[in-house]
């Protein structure tokens, strides 16, 4: 039997959260701080105890929702791909993840609890009874050479890569510019228009995360501009340790055929590999991203209420959000 017991966020325990081969971008203060401050959070730290032994850690965040206590591991909507567990080896993620409900529903007093782990498996949530889904990632292995990268992508992609050189599109990186947020955000209310949507996150969660992650130099931005220098496309990259994230991109509808969202793609998978960044994940698996090599890799979703009319509360909160997304986007067209 594991227990979690919260920690206070002491120099002494980053260090020795910092030691975990399974550590993530997502378990880092700065990540933290981001979040917290994007949806008035607080973040909660834990070690995972085996008898007297401390195994593992646990990172979340609490915050309210209909006036309950609610624990996201991360939750849906927070722009945060992972968090959960980092476990020593041989630790049960099974039997770390069954410590989790005592925890949130006990210790932290919370209603709700939602957790997607990189490393759990769907047999590794059976008889805990959470409900979860798949959600599943593509991510691309970074440890080939630079050619064999490209070899491996589709046909056509190689073409939108050579096409996006030749038009004469040039991809730079943005330090320090505070007007990149501007720029990408321009750009994703464009993307979302396609499908008669407007963006789920406000231009401020941008600012946040690039505010938070680049004193640490933990985030890659990157634009691509057209032959006229006007910026046409944008990428937003988070990376720690051994994985680069695609948290990000985003490009105007009329200049698309200039093929610049391959090419930023392909300028951030050899920025990520020459320092020595092994794993590119694209944060989703959608079927356009195939073109770039991917595998798919499972990640399920899990989450457990205290009873029945919060799991109905969440249910019910999750359709009026998209309720709201179609009635701004009408308002929008006006």
């Amino acid at each position: 039997m594991l227990e979690l017991r919260r920690a206070e966020p002491t120099a002494e325990l980053w260090r020795d959260r910092e030691a975990y081969a399974d550590r993530l971008l997502f378990h880092t203060p700065q990540w933290l701080r981001f979040v917290a401050e994007a949806q008035h959070a607080e973040p909660v730290l834990a070690t995972v105890h085996d008898g007297p032994a401390t195994v593992g850690h646990f990172t979340g965040l609490v915050t309210r929702r209909f006036g309950l206590r609610i624990l996201g591991s991360p939750m849906a909507g927070w722009t945060t791909s992972y968090q959960g567990f980092n476990l020593q080896p041989g630790v049960s993620r099974r039997a770390a993840l069954s410590a989790l409900a005592p925890f949130a529903f006990g210790s932290l007093g919370c209603a709700h609890l939602e957790v997607r782990d990189r490393f759990a498996s769907e047999a590794d949530l059976d008889g805990l009874g959470m409900r979860w889904a798949s959600a599943p990632t593509a991510v691309i292995d970074l440890s080939p050479s630079e050619d064999q990268l490209f070899g491996a992508m589709a046909s056509a992609c190689r073409r939108n890569i050579r096409k996006a050189q030749k038009s004469g599109v040039v991809i730079e990186e943005a330090h320090d510019d505070p007007s990149f947020a501007d720029d990408f955000y321009a750009q994703l209310r464009d993307v979302f228009a396609k499908q008669n949507l407007v963006p789920t996150y406000s231009i401020d969660r941008v600012r946040a995360l690039i505010r938070n992650l680049s004193p640490s130099g933990s985030i890659l931005l990157l634009r691509a501009r057209d032959p006229e220098g006007r910026c046409i496309a944008t990428a937003v990259l988070p990376w720690y340790h051994r994985t680069m994230y695609f948290w990000g991109g985003a490009s105007y509808r009329p200049d698309q055929h200039l093929r610049p969202n391959e090419a930023l793609i392909w300028h951030a998978l050899r920025w990520a590999r020459s320092r020595g960044v092994t794993e590119f994940d694209f944060v989703g698996g959608n079927s356009y991203k195939q073109k770039y090599g991917t595998i798919e890799v499972p990640v399920p979703w899990a989450r457990r209420s205290r009873s029945p009319l919060v799991a109905g509360l969440r249910d019910a909160a999750k359709e009026a959000f998209a309720l709201r997304q179609r009635a701004l986007a009408r308002l929008s067209r006006g």
